[in-house]
């Protein structure tokens, strides 16, 4: 069904008794999220928006909107100015949407907000991070908010600062790379060894691409070659190649060899085995996020929800290269094959 088809429907489905309706588009919602139709989704809380009584429609307002304006506008306003590279100018107002999403989203004793995106970080989550709490799903992307907010004090000269609201960002959001990557790159700057290689291993954790991965192992690479460990650096340098050849490995490498004052060699797979045990870590994905990932393709195919099955196909695909899984993502997209399945950037 369409946008406009779930609106209509659901519309005449409504009386007027508003907690009768409440309660129905509030399972409605629940019923969609768990399939994966976000355009339901979206017309059950629309609907719940007017359905609602003025002094609960005037609350809401009040904890999404900053000066009158949704808290999705002003953070557009901030990634506008950074676009212009005026990070100055929108750190003022990147702090106040922090405060504001701080004091309004704030973790209780009973529950806490998590902006989760799809049903695969929703189901990943749950499995890695177990809540005891009840999970209240915000209406915006704060994980996103607060790791722009973050990328502006690391660029205006305040780090430090920007550790604890990175930790802030993946705790709404824990199986989301961008903050865990933003949290690397200030541990980078601040020469913090120890620390870049805790993130790291914690986001190898969650990876669910190629192209995640592989930047998960070239920043081992980084920190290993600054602390001067040059033949372990150099087996992560070559596992980032073998996950997904990013072209400025090369010159991360070559300037190891400098260093190092010899050729690097190739390693086995062995070797690269002993080299990741060394730091705790092994190469490739997290059993959990692959099974994860087949777990929605088997569901969203047996619900015959191509479009999400589809999405998670292609994930498992990313994953394991497995021709099979390929040939049936062909039979629902015949063109697929015209198109990377790999991307060439990828924020998670």
């Amino acid at each position: 069904m369409s946008y406009n088809e779930i609106y209509a429907d659901l519309k005449s489905k409504l009386t007027d008794d508003i907690k009768g309706n409440d309660t129905f588009l509030r399972r409605e919602a629940e019923r969609f999220a768990r399939i994966g139709n976000m355009d339901g989704v979206k017309v059950a809380g629309e609907l719940l928006v007017e359905n609602m009584p003025e002094e609960e429609l005037e609350e809401i307002k009040r904890i999404t909107h900053l000066d009158g304006v949704g808290l999705d506008v002003v953070h557009k306003q901030i990634t506008d100015l950074l676009e212009k590279h005026n990070a100055v100018d929108a750190k003022p107002i990147a702090e106040r949407l922090y405060k504001k999403i701080t004091v309004e989203f704030k973790e209780t004793d009973k529950y806490k907000y998590v902006s989760t995106r799809n049903p695969f970080e929703d189901n990943l989550m749950q499995i890695l991070f177990r809540q005891e709490k009840t999970l209240n799903r915000a209406p915006f992307d704060l994980a996103v908010y607060l790791t722009t907010y973050a990328y502006i004090l690391t660029e205006t000269g305040s780090p430090f600062d920007a550790i604890p609201v990175l930790r802030q960002a993946i705790e709404f959001n824990p199986v989301d790379c961008a903050p865990m990557f933003e949290l690397a790159e200030v541990y980078k700057l601040l020469q913090n060894r120890k620390r870049l290689i805790e993130v790291t291993r914690d986001t190898i954790k969650i990876a669910s691409s190629p192209v995640t991965l592989a930047r998960c192992y070239a920043n081992m690479g980084y920190a290993l070659t600054d602390s001067g460990d040059f033949d372990d650096a150099s087996g992560f340098y070559q596992a980032s190649t073998m996950m997904y050849p990013h072209k400025m490995i090369p010159y991360e490498m070559r300037h190891l060899a400098q260093l190092k004052g010899s050729p690097l060699r190739r390693y086995t797979n062995e070797e690269l085995t002993e080299i990741f045990a060394r730091y705790e870590m092994k190469f490739g994905f997290n059993p959990e996020v692959l099974r994860v990932a087949s777990e929605l393709a088997a569901h969203y195919l047996g619900e015959r929800n191509i479009p999400n099955a589809l999405n998670a196909l292609k994930m498992v695909y990313n994953m394991t290269r497995d021709d099979n899984i390929k040939n049936i993502i062909l039979k629902y997209e015949p063109d697929a094959d015209k198109h990377p399945l790999i991307p060439e950037e990828d924020n998670n």
